[in-house]
């Protein structure tokens, strides 16, 4: 089992200590730099609000823009799919013309 470490991370001025997988920790990096990017960019367009006004408008940002997004999970499944059904396609050509050849040909001395 792969060990977790212990990053700290800060969103809207505040510290988080989370446990992450290694390889995790770019992607996680890159990620809090542009939520505390897009809330420094709602501060300055809408002055006046709440800390916690500016997180919820950079989660419902982030939310948006991963919808518009084809998941990578969906579409790694499909590939799957599309790699198995030819997988299927060539065992069912190999057995079929298998099929008329007798049992003494496929097993090797």
């Amino acid at each position: 089992m792969e060990q977790l470490i212990t990053v700290n991370i800060i969103i809207a001025d505040r510290n988080y200590r989370i446990k992450i997988h290694p390889d995790d920790e770019a992607v996680l990096r890159k990620t809090v730099k542009i939520i505390n990017e897009k809330i420094k960019e709602y501060k300055q367009a809408f002055a006046g609000k709440d800390m916690q006004d500016y997180v919820a408008m950079v989660l419902l940002w982030l939310a948006t823009e991963q919808t518009k997004m084809p998941l990578p999970i969906m579409a790694e499944e499909q590939t799957i799919m599309e790699s198995l059904q030819q997988l299927e396609a060539m065992i069912d050509g190999y057995l079929n013309q298998s099929a008329h050849e007798p049992i003494k040909s496929f097993i090797k001395k």
